[in-house]
C-alpha cells in the first residue's frame, strides 16, 4: 500500500527524530517515542477521516480507520525538507531551517518573519547579496532589523534564483516613505529583478560595499548608531556573529584585513568619530597595528573575541558594556546556530535575531559534534523552575542548515540542554553536577 505524501513526511519526520534521540538515552527516547508515535497516528487518523480510504485502497465502502505504521528507528536517517525548507524538523526547544543552501534558508526565514498575510504590514524593502559575497550580507544584515526589517535574500551574477524569486513574490516589497527608498536593494554585482524599483550599492572590495551599505543605513534609519562593529573581511567565521548584532542593534558592520585597515574603512570611521568601536575577533584575526590605527579614529575601541569561532561567538554571546552586546548570562533568550562552512546563513538569519525571542548567533565548526564550549554556554543558561513551570522562562534555540551543516544529533543534545528543568523548591539554592547541569559549577 502506497502512502499519501503527508502520511509518508510524517513518518519520515518520525523516523528521523527517534534515531537522532535514541543517541542521546533511553529516558530521551522513550519520552520522544511515545509522543512522535501519537503524532503519526493523529496524522494518519486525520488523513482516513478527511480524504477517506487510503491511496490503493479501491473499494468504496473501506470505512474510514486508523492505520498505525511500525517505526524502525534509523541512526542514519536524513531529515526530510519541505517547502523552502521551513520547519520540517522541530524538536521542544529548537526549529530547524533545513536548507540545502543559503538561498533556501534565506527565503525561508525571510517569509516566516515576514509570513504574508491580508493584514500585515506591508514589507518596506528585501537585499540580494551574491551568493559568494558574505561580507556583503553580513554587512546587509543592519537593514534587517527595525525600523527597515529587510530580510537578505541570495542572487546571483546572471538571473535571480527561483526560490528567491518566489519569496519575493511573495514578500512583495513596496519600498519606503521616501522618494528615493527602493524595493529592492542589490549589494554587488546581482541580476536585478523585474518589476521592482532597485538600488545597487557598489564598491570593489567588502570594505568599500560595507562603508556603502552604513551610507544607506544612515539615509534610512536617519539617525547615527549607538556604536561600529569591525568584523574581519578575510575569516567568514569570526564574522559571522556580527550580522545578528547588526540586525539587532542598527550597528553597522565595516571590515578590517589582519594586518591593514581599508582606506574605505578609515574613511568611514570619521563618520563615526562620536561612536564607540568594537573590533570582533582575536589578534590572530585582527592585529594589534590595525587596533592602533582604529583609535586614531575613534574615541574608545575595545575588542572582544577568543581563538577559535566557536569560542568568539559565545564571547560575544556572553559580552556586555555600557549597553552594548547581547549579555546572554542568564536563561529566556533565543540563539541562533549556524555552520562556520556556510558564512551567508548568518546573513539569511539575520531577522531571527531582531524578532521573536532575539538573540546572538554561535557558530558550529563541525557538523556532527557539539563543542564543549557550546555545551557549557547552554548549561549556563539552563532554565528552571522551582515550583511551576507555566510560569518560567525558556529558551529557544534556531538551527540554521540541514543535516550537512548541523547534524541531527548535534540538535537533539542542544535541545536537551535548553530543556527546561525542575531545580527544587526554595530560594537560594544552587545547581549543580548532580542535578544534570553538567559541569560542576554551582549557579544561583
Amino acid at each position: 500500500m502506497r502512502l499519501p505524501r503527508p502520511i509518508q513526511n510524517a513518518l519520515d519526520w518520525v523516523r528521523h527524530d527517534l534515531g537522532a534521540k535514541a543517541r542521546l538515552g533511553g529516558g530521551i527516547h522513550r519520552r520522544v517515542a511515545l509522543g512522535a508515535t501519537g503524532v503519526l497516528v493523529l496524522a494518519v487518523a486525520v488523513w482516513a477521516l478527511v480524504a477517506g480510504p487510503l491511496s490503493g485502497d479501491d473499494d468504496p465502502e473501506v470505512e474510514a480507520r486508523v492505520v498505525t505504521v511500525p517505526v524502525e528507528i534509523d541512526d542514519a536517517a536524513e531529515a526530510p525538507v519541505g517547502p523552502l525548507g521551513f520547519p520540517v524538523v522541530a524538536t521542544r526547544n529548537t526549529t530547524r531551517v533545513g536548507g540545502s543552501g543559503p538561498e533556501t534558508d534565506a527565503a525561508a526565514i525571510a517569509l516566516a518573519t515576514h509570513p504574508p498575510s491580508p493584514g500585515a504590514a506591508p514589507v518596506q524593502a528585501a537585499v540580494l547579496v551574491g551568493a559568494e559575497d558574505w561580507q556583503g550580507g553580513i554587512a546587509a544584515s543592519v537593514l534587517a532589523g527595525p525600523p527597515v526589517r529587510a530580510p537578505v535574500l541570495i542572487g546571483d551574477r546572471d538571473e535571480v534564483p527561483e526560490v528567491t524569486a518566489d519569496a519575493l513574490a511573495k514578500l512583495n516589497p513596496v519600498g519606503g516613505s521616501g522618494a528615493a527608498d527602493a524595493a529592492v536593494y542589490l549589494v554587488g554585482d546581482v541580476a536585478a529583478p523585474e518589476g521592482y524599483v532597485t538600488e545597487r550599492i557598489t564598491g570593489a572590495t567588502p570594505a568599500e560595499r560595507a562603508a556603502a551599505i552604513d551610507e544607506l543605513r544612515s539615509r534610512l534609519l536617519r539617525s547615527a548608531p549607538e556604536s561600529v562593529l569591525i568584523a574581519s573581511s578575510d575569516e567568514a567565521a569570526y564574522a559571522m556573529p556580527a550580522a545578528a548584532w547588526a540586525a539587532r542593534s542598527g550597528d553597522p558592520v565595516l571590515f578590517a584585513e589582519r594586518d591593514r585597515l581599508p582606506e574605505a574603512t578609515a574613511r568611514a570611521l570619521v563618520r563615526h568619530r562620536e561612536q564607540p568601536l568594537y573590533v570582533l575577533g582575536p589578534e590572530s584575526v585582527i592585529g594589534e597595528e590595525v587596533i592602533r590605527a582604529i583609535a586614531r579614529a575613534a574615541p574608545a575601541v575595545q575588542r572582544i573575541g577568543e581563538p577559535g569561532a566557536t569560542a568568539s561567538s559565545i564571547a560575544f554571546a556572553r559580552y556586555a558594556s555600557s549597553g552594548f552586546g547581547w549579555n546572554i548570562n542568564d536563561p529566556g533568550h533565543g540563539l541562533v546556530l549556524a555552520s562556520a562552512g556556510r558564512p551567508l546563513d548568518a546573513a539569511a538569519a539575520a531577522p531571527l535575531s531582531a524578532s521573536s525571542r532575539w538573540g546572538p548567533l554561535l557558530v558550529l565548526e563541525d557538523a556532527s559534534t557539539l563543542p564543549a564550549t557550546v555545551r557549557s554556554f547552554l548549561l549556563d543558561i539552563k532554565p528552571g523552575f522551582e515550583d511551576d513551570p507555566t510560569r518560567a522562562v525558556y529558551n529557544h534555540v534556531w538551527v540554521i542548515g540541514d543535516s550537512s551543516a548541523i547534524g541531527a544529533t548535534v540538535q537533539a543534545e542542544v535541545d536537551e540542554l535548553a530543556e527546561l528543568i525542575e531545580v527544587g523548591p526554595g530560594a537560594g539554592g544552587t545547581v549543580s553536577e548532580s542535578d544534570g547541569m553538567g559541569d560542576g559549577r554551582e549557579r544561583p
